[in-house]
């Protein structure tokens, strides 16, 4: 059985994210919590969050062993950018960039691929 969960319009740039995510790709969940709760990085809260959802939503939608479950997907998506700009000496300006992430993260509790 399959869960997911998605976090979507996360203020941190996908490419931040991704680095965290590498991190706990196929893991049990339980030693993909405990990464993230030691990785220093700002996207491993976020990654927690959207982690500990999907886990509840195993929970609530399937009867099995939640020690069982692992990291079978997870991705991180662009979303839409905010443009702002900056100002700069002799009245010009230069582009700033909002970006933001929707990461997807899938637990399943079948045999790893």
């Amino acid at each position: 059985m399959r869960a997911k969960a998605i976090c979507r319009y996360v203020q941190i740039s996908p490419q931040k994210a991704r680095l965290v995510t590498a991190l706990i790709k196929g893991k049990p969940v339980n030693d993909a919590l405990e990464i993230l709760r030691v990785t220093p990085k700002r996207a491993a809260w976020m990654i927690d969050k959207t982690l500990r959802s999907a886990m509840a939503n195993a929970e609530e939608n399937m009867e099995g062993d939640m020690d069982a479950l692992h990291v079978s997907d997870i991705r991180v998506d662009a979303g839409p950018v905010r443009k702002w700009h900056w100002a700069r000496p002799r009245g010009m300006w230069a582009p700033l960039l909002k970006r933001t992430s929707h990461i997807t993260i899938v637990v399943s509790d079948e045999g790893k691929r």
